[in-house]
């Protein structure tokens, strides 16, 4: 391999530095990145191997307790995996290769999680089957223990499996049927077919979503809280450790054992798995799809399929019924008091706060992540892998970690101060405390932060793969005519993206709206938020008044979707805004 000289790298820096605008947005991203992603990262890490961390590795690494609940996590996070993954392939595998009826609405049920906080689907779960469960108790007369490992597998598995689904479906419907058909002709069985061609093909994707959903799993803090009873794992143990013991060098410590899982799965899947090629389309497809028609075969996996829609919409439908009953269950009367005690009492504040906030952040992260790819994709420099890499940790560090990490780094005034002779030296304050001054300046500038770090991954991605299929010539065209960077930026490159920066804007406020583990440490009297104030109705009990959270949450994503279609791109379907958001 040919050394790259330092003076070509010189050479890529001058000419990025010869565009004022290009070399401000370098120093932007880079400054964020560092600011927000890695200095919180690296704060967390030096407080675990501090002088009082460090005898702390020993004794939970040493102790039965401690173990057991490192070893619940990991269980979690593979059985997890296992059957999200496994129910994704399901949906996309009927969806694509099964002739069977209803596949559109079991398309659109299957986004539903999308949109939804992320314990909706354990507090509708344990009304319907746990000890008075609706229907453990109430249909079958069984005081059902729904809480542990089996619980928190089911809740996880539907809350997660939408992004599996959708990442297969796509890979299935680029496969060139031709393959399929070469098969058949040489007398391969459908059975024969399906092992040695289809799902062969499909390793890549399979791979992926199960290391995905094994994150997103161990990194989940609503569901463990809510479902996990005696089955204890760390997210949870670093949120007592915070907030119930007031330890963050204990938190720390734990943060760090679930940085190690998370961070060796992220950079399996990039640099392993994304090697990883199986080439199936060449070109145009030349053959005709074949859909399963054997009755044996296409009507169990329709039952199933069908059965799976049917759960996920007897759960969102006992929100919705909860929001506007009294007691669901044991007094069904029709009331609006828990609409009431949202948006007229001590919920309305949380509503104006979360969707400001989201609607904040939103833009900034499709830029960032738009600006981001550009620079990426665009240009060559020395670190751009590493620039890469710092921006997709908001998604593979969890949220757990990154809260911890910004208590440590910003839970006191960062100044800077600026001597002027024998004068009164200037302090200038770069960023305020966290839990202090206007709510604004505080704990509302860090959820924003936040926001932005946990959304830049997905318009990242998104602006990364719409780059890649844009011809270069086009935007050097452009250069050549006489527009600079900035220029060729704004009216080229950005509007040919711009369906990768409208999914980027989707899941950024869907993800802001609906976060939890990354914020939850950082809200503060004068600053509430939605999922926050959820879990505390559900841990008081309070499901009526949880319910009516979710569902006007639900409502804000679905309009502030519409409002997106409508000024950043065409609405092509209520399906497509949820797939925008994955």
């Amino acid at each position: 391999m040919t050394a790259i000289s330092p003076r070509r790298y010189v050479d890529q820096f001058r000419r990025i530095f010869q565009d004022p605008i290009l070399a401000i947005s370098l120093i932007v991203v880079t400054v964020f990145l560092l600011l927000a992603v890695v200095l919180p990262i690296l704060a967390m890490i030096g407080e675990s191997t501090s002088p009082e961390g460090r005898p702390l590795f020993a004794h939970y690494l040493g102790t039965s307790t401690y173990q057991t609940i490192i070893s619940n996590t990991v269980v979690m996070g593979l059985v997890v995996a296992t059957v999200g993954t496994a129910l994704g392939f399901l949906f996309a595998y009927v969806q694509v290769k099964v002739k069977a009826p209803f596949k559109r609405f079991m398309h659109i049920v299957a986004l539903i999680p999308i949109i939804s906080p992320p314990f909706a689907v354990a507090t509708a779960t344990i009304v319907l089957f746990g000890r008075n469960g609706l229907i453990s108790k109430g249909i079958f007369g069984v005081r059902y223990n729904i809480y542990g490992l089996h619980g928190l597998t089911l809740v996880l598995a539907l809350s997660y499996f939408t992004v599996v689904y959708l990442n297969l479906k796509g890979m299935m419907q680029a496969l060139d049927p031709a393959l399929e058909e070469a098969a058949t002709n040489l007398g391969a069985s459908k059975w024969r077919i399906f092992r040695t061609v289809t799902v062969p093909m499909l390793i890549p994707g399979l791979l992926s979503s199960f290391l995905l959903l094994f994150v997103e799993s161990i990194a989940d803090l609503g569901n463990p809280l809510v479902m996990g009873g005696n089955y204890e794992v760390l997210s949870t143990r670093i949120y007592i450790s915070v907030i119930g013991l007031y330890d963050t060098t204990a938190a720390a410590v734990f943060s760090v054992i679930l940085l190690v899982p998370s961070l060796t799965v992220f950079i399996v899947q990039r640099y392993w798995i994304g090697r990883m090629s199986v080439v199936s389309v060449t070109g145009k497809p030349t053959g005709t799809p074949q859909l399963i028609t054997n009755r044996w075969v296409r009507w169990p996996l329709f039952g199933l399929t069908m059965f799976i829609t049917l759960l996920i919409i007897l759960i969102y439908a006992t929100i919705f019924i909860g929001a506007f009953t009294r007691v669901v269950g044991v007094n069904n009367d029709f009331t609006l008091d828990h609409f009431d005690f949202v948006i007229n009492g001590y919920g309305s504040a949380a509503m104006t706060d979360t969707t400001t906030l989201a609607a904040v952040a939103t833009p900034l992260a499709g830029l960032l992540g738009m600006l981001l790819a550009f620079l990426v994709v665009r240009k060559e420099f020395l670190g751009r892998s590493a620039l890469d890499f710092a921006g997709m940790l908001g998604i593979a560090v969890p949220g757990t970690i990154l809260g911890i990490g910004f208590l440590l780094v910003f839970n006191n005034p960062i100044q800077l101060t600026l001597p002027f002779g024998g004068a009164e030296p200037l302090t200038i304050t770069l960023i305020p405390k966290l839990t202090g001054g206007r709510a604004i300046l505080g704990g509302a500038l860090a959820i924003v932060i936040v926001y932005i770090v946990r959304s830049v991954p997905a318009a990242l991605r998104a602006g990364v793969a719409a780059l890649t299929q844009i011809d270069p010539a086009i935007e050097e065209a452009s250069i050549s005519l006489g527009a600079d960077n900035a220029r060729t930026f704004r009216k080229i490159t950005l509007p040919l993206i711009r369906p990768a920066f409208l999914s980027g804007l989707i899941y950024a406020f869907a993800r802001s709206m609906t976060s939890l583990s990354a914020i939850v440490f950082l809200t503060t009297p004068q600053t509430k938020i939605m999922t926050h104030q959820i879990l505390n109705e559900v841990e008081n009990g309070r499901f009526g008044n949880a319910f009516a959270y979710c569902v006007i949450l639900i409502l804000i994503v679905l309009v502030a979707i519409s409002i997106l279609y409508l000024t950043v791109g065409s609405t092509t379907g209520a399906e497509r805004t949820l797939e925008g958001g994955a």
